[in-house]
């Protein structure tokens, strides 16, 4: 595990895990949280996965530490634009560990590792609008909202406008991992 705190920590996103990412791709919760209309097969994804293991994309495992043994329970992901120093935000929460605060947790350590070692001064994401439960976990890691693209999404078939939310290294603010680490 690269960087951790209590409930949760962030470790090396695995191809030995592909399965199990994809299991939680096919949540119908998911799909409509991501505005994606059809699942993938499992022989696409295994494809995808060495691909997106060789990228620029900065993604880590996200694991439940809540039981004795460090759990996978999600993905995080940062897509970089070195040339500005941002980077676009997606996360992803198995269905089974929804509800317990790891969301917040694995934004928070993301945004954690993104400001203090990968340096970027400006991380942001979008969440269609009738995703309060999302919006509200990204406002407790240190996103702000940022604009509305309207009618820009659907939600359970129907249209809905996307947040765009950021959150900047100059803001962040209060405990950090990666500084406990070095320090």
């Amino acid at each position: 595990m690269w960087v951790r705190h209590d409930t949760c920590g962030l470790g090396p996103y695995r191809a030995d895990l592909v399965e199990t990412y994809w299991r939680w791709e096919q949540d119908p919760a998911l799909l409509v949280g991501y505005g994606r209309q059809q699942p993938e097969s499992l022989e696409a994804r295994t494809e995808g996965i060495a691909h997106q293991l060789r990228g620029d994309n900065i993604r880590f495992t996200v694991y439940d530490l809540t039981g004795g043994t460090p759990v996978p329970a999600g993905v995080t992901t940062l897509l970089p634009d070195p040339a500005v120093r941002t980077a676009e935000y997606v996360v992803m929460i198995a269905p089974e560990a929804r509800g317990k605060g790891l969301g917040t947790a694995a934004t928070r350590l993301t945004l954690d590792y993104a400001f203090h070692i990968t340096n970027l001064r400006m991380v942001w994401l979008k969440v269609l609008a009738p995703n309060k439960a999302g919006i509200r976990a990204y406002e407790k890691a240190g996103f702000k909202a940022a604009g509305t693209l309207r009618e820009a999404g659907y939600w359970l078939g129907q249209v809905c406008d996307e947040v765009i939310m950021d959150a900047l290294a100059s803001e962040f603010t209060g405990f950090s991992a990666v500084v406990t680490l070095v320090d």
